[in-house]
């Protein structure tokens, strides 16, 4: 970290005549030592493949999960949907405990547990007391290698999975998004939705369920993470007991990663009843363990975020932020950057009024083009301390360090450490940002997502020949 644990103006308690010079040259190599001190995160493997990692940082609590390489990318047509409904199945009931059973026992420890699918991920995870390790571990084995699947239950999720697809329908940032996926990635496993359309979920059954975890269930695909108050050995011994006998890629061999081609393209969903335009624009990006991923999240930094309920408004360091607020051009906006294993969408998603959103679209770009041709140090020192503060926020509590550790196990094969990732931020300058986003943003043609009434939304070519502008 560089000594930074150390900061000006806290040597209120300097004696008078002390000259600083010895003090400052004591005091660095202890304050680098207290930066450096980090829990180390151990990582270790098992004869088929699964890889234990933790961090054990000497809390009473724990989060202890499988992260595992099968999200809904791995789907077909026929099965888009089965990744997400499996996940639901699995807090059913297995050969060892009924619903009501195993419902009881995380209650009565007090435990916590829970599951999501991502595109590219399916995660399994429970938070518990540091004594329950043992118990979480079980129970999240017992249900990945023995849940029952059973005729009965699966009909009752149709109908839980068919409900919340109404929900998602209802929060339009979601409906926004997929419509981004479907235009950017058509005709591709990245286009289609996590939740699978319809038709699928009234069809899919046990065989298409069992399936899926015989595919890709397998050691090498999964991560066993924990954080907080864990050791590794008995993490490692619990791993080898409960998920030793998991076949290992050699059986059966391993799924291949679907190709996903980026799209320049557009979905407009025209609504005129609706009182707000939802929107999103995005150019082709790259994945996790691209050179470039650094220098895009800190561009995305420097574009920022920003809502109506905020304070500060004009006086925010985000361009487009005090732009919105002094022209009331949006009611909110927020950039993003989306990763995936090979590609990712780095772009911005506003809710606007109608008769704002020629304005807005022209702002964004405008701060898109001043992010390739006139980008100051000052203000890439400024996001890049931002993006390093927000990170480290991030990482408040035993659960997101557990996500983290399972997510970069997964994309990277290991842990960066925080030094690493902050010393790659602090290598970016201002011409590392001008460089990367014009190789990424000048001249491209960007997918566009769009719900609502729309009419004054600038057709695809005028928004397409926005990103060609004059450079010097």
């Amino acid at each position: 970290h560089g000594g930074r644990t150390e900061p000006r103006g806290t040597g209120g308690r300097r004696r008078r005549g002390l000259p600083v010079g010895p003090r400052r040259l004591l005091a660095t190599p202890a304050a680098q030592q207290v930066a450096l001190n980090v829990p180390e995160t151990k990582v270790t493997s098992l004869e088929n493949g699964l890889r234990v990692a933790s961090e054990d940082s000497g809390l009473t609590t724990c989060t202890v999960g499988l992260w595992i390489d099968a999200g809904s990318r791995y789907e077909n047509e026929r099965n888009n949907g089965t990744a997400h409904f499996l996940e639901h199945m699995a807090f059913k009931g297995t050969r060892k405990r009924s619903q009501l059973d195993l419902e009881l026992e995380i209650e009565n420890m007090g435990a916590h547990l829970n599951a999501y699918t991502s595109r590219e991920q399916t995660v399994y995870y429970a938070k518990a007391f540091s004594k329950d390790l043992p118990r979480a571990v079980e129970i999240l084995a017992d249900i990945i290698q023995n849940s029952t699947l059973g005729e009965a239950e699966i009909e009752r999720e149709r109908g839980v999975i068919l409900r919340e697809m109404q929900e998602v329908e209802t929060n339009l940032q979601e409906v926004v998004f997929d419509y981004l996926h479907a235009t950017a990635y058509q005709s591709t496993a990245l286009g289609r939705t996590i939740l699978g359309p319809t038709e699928n979920i009234k069809t899919i059954n046990r065989g298409d369920l069992v399936e899926y975890i015989t595919t890709h269930y397998k050691g090498p695909r999964i991560v066993l993470a924990a954080a907080g108050g864990v050791c590794h050995q008995e993490l490692h011994s619990l791993a080898k007991f409960h998920f030793g006998r998991l076949p290992s890629r050699d059986q059966g061999g391993a799924p291949a990663l679907p190709l996903c081609h980026f799209t320049g393209s557009e979905i407009r969903v025209r609504d005129d009843k609706m009182p707000l335009a939802h929107i999103a624009i995005a150019v082709e990006a790259v994945g996790w363990s691209h050179p470039d991923t650094i220098p895009l999240m800190v561009a995305n930094t420097l574009i920022g975020n920003w809502d109506r309920s905020f304070g500060g408004g004009v006086n925010l360091s985000s361009k487009l932020a005090q732009m919105a607020c002094q022209g009331n051009l949006c009611h909110s906006f927020q950039s993003f950057n989306t990763c995936y294993t090979d590609t990712g969408l780095w772009g911005l998603y506003m809710v606007c009024e109608p008769g704002t959103i020629r304005d807005m679209m022209h702002f964004t770009q405008m701060e898109w083009m001043s992010l390739c041709t006139s980008v100051t140090e000052n203000e890439v020192a400024r996001a890049k301390n931002l993006l390093k503060t927000n990170m480290l926020l991030h990482l408040d509590g035993s659960t997101p360090i557990c996500e983290d550790i399972g997510r970069q196990m997964l994309c990277y094969s290991r842990r960066i450490p925080l030094h690493e990732l902050e010393a790659r931020i602090d290598a970016i300058d201002a011409n590392t940002i001008k460089e990367v986003c014009t190789k990424y943003i000048y001249n491209r043609a960007p997918a566009i997502a769009a719900v609502g009434p729309i009419e004054q939304l600038p057709d695809y070519n005028q928004i397409r020949s926005g990103m060609f502008w004059m450079r010097s």
